[in-house]
């Protein structure tokens, strides 16, 4: 074992837990801010860590091709490199790779590929990706694995995930042994739950320090996401974390820590705060609409982010209409700050056996729509 993971608390399929790491713990169920190319944009590490973030996650691809791994190794490493003391996750650049269409080429051995930024030949096989994590000196490592767009055909998905749970024998083996450093396979197989069931128990017969839910969150729609995660955290270890990549919004963030999951990831917070978007315990608000010119009040009057402290939505209205910079660093601050109460409020509600009045609150408030203007 890579790292040690305790359940604290149950509520349904819900739990509460921490995993341990010589870099800290993690306290779940927990969000990961994605810090693609070694920054989670608009945002200062120590300003992520405020938010009460415990991980970051990591991308492969875009940390190979810029400024490199073997660069960052010599720089003492991703942490070093970013300033950031916490845990990390660095996904295997799979995903990415796959979505590069006709500029790569899959076989068995792994992915060749040109690069988006330069145009560059590269291979990316289980190995590869092992190797680049290690020097990247992620805390935790992902399998190299195939995730294939939906729809796809029944035979898509299956060829799909049959590669992919050999291509995570190779990542074990090519893991190693790595006091401190943990290794999680990824479940594949669509919204096919046969194919689930192969792709787990796969897994299981290889072993990992982890579990991720992958191929979700690729155009099925929530429902079906829902649909598989009914029975899907059921199919793994349970006495080891599982991972829902990906994801997102956050009704999905709540439904998915409702079926069993302990961590996820997503760019949507990041993202939308640089385009005038912000989440709040109402809903979304769009800073660009012209109602908020002259409103004083906060984004989210409960809220205790510094954007939400320190500056109103006309405030905010008037910055992302001059496209200052400003604007999107508030914006992501606060986004993070919501998603990270979200996460402490359902860390809470599982530890006291409240979860359904929780969650049955979440949904009240949001159903509720934004506040009115004055």
């Amino acid at each position: 074992m890579g790292l040690r993971f305790e359940v604290t608390a149950r509520d349904g399929a819900a739990r509460a837990g921490v995993i341990a790491t010589p870099r800290g713990a993690i306290r779940t169920p927990a969000f990961m801010p994605v810090g693609t190319a070694g920054t989670v944009k608009g945002m200062l590490p120590e300003s992520v860590a405020a938010t009460g973030a415990d991980i970051l996650l990591g991308n492969t691809y875009h940390l190979m091709l810029r400024p490199g791994a073997e660069r960052v190794a010599r720089l003492g490493g991703l942490h070093r490199f970013m300033n950031w003391e916490r845990p990390i996750l660095t996904d295997s650049g799979g995903f990415q790779v796959m979505s590069l269409a006709g500029l790569r080429k899959l076989s068995e051995e792994g992915v060749t590929f040109r690069s988006h930024v330069d145009g560059s030949r590269h291979e990316l096989t289980p190995e590869r990706s092992m190797e680049i994590q290690r020097l990247l000196g992620s805390d935790i490592v992902m399998a190299f694995d195939e995730c294939p767009a939906l729809p796809a055909s029944d035979a898509e998905v299956a060829r799909a995930m049959r590669l992919s749970m050999r291509w995570a024998e190779r990542s074990k083996a090519a893991f190693g042994d790595r006091p401190g450093h943990a290794l999680f396979g990824i479940m594949q197989g669509g919204v096919t739950r046969e194919l689930r069931e192969e792709s787990a128990a796969a897994l299981r017969t290889i072993g990992f320090d982890g579990y991720a839910i992958g191929g979700l969150a690729v155009g099925e729609g929530q429902a079906a996401m829902f649909g598989v995660l009914d029975y899907a955290c059921d199919l793994l270890p349970g006495d080891r974390p599982r991972y829902l990549m990906g994801v997102g919004k956050p009704d999905d963030i709540v439904g998915a820590v409702k079926r069993g999951v302990d961590m996820m990831d997503c760019v949507l917070p990041t993202r939308s705060g640089r385009t005038g978007q912000a989440w709040t315990r109402r809903g979304q608000v769009n800073i660009r609409n012209a109602r908020h010119a002259e409103d004083p009040r906060p984004l989210d009057e409960g809220c205790t982010c510094p954007a939400c402290r320190g500056y109103s939505r006309a405030y905010l209205h008037h910055v992302y209409r001059a496209g200052e910079m400003i604007a999107g660093m508030l914006l992501t601050w606060h986004n993070l700050h919501y998603y990270q109460e979200i996460m402490a409020g359902m860390r809470a509600a599982i530890a006291e056996g409240r979860f359904n009045a929780w969650e049955a609150e979440f949904h009240a408030m949001r159903a509720g729509g934004d506040i009115a203007p004055l």
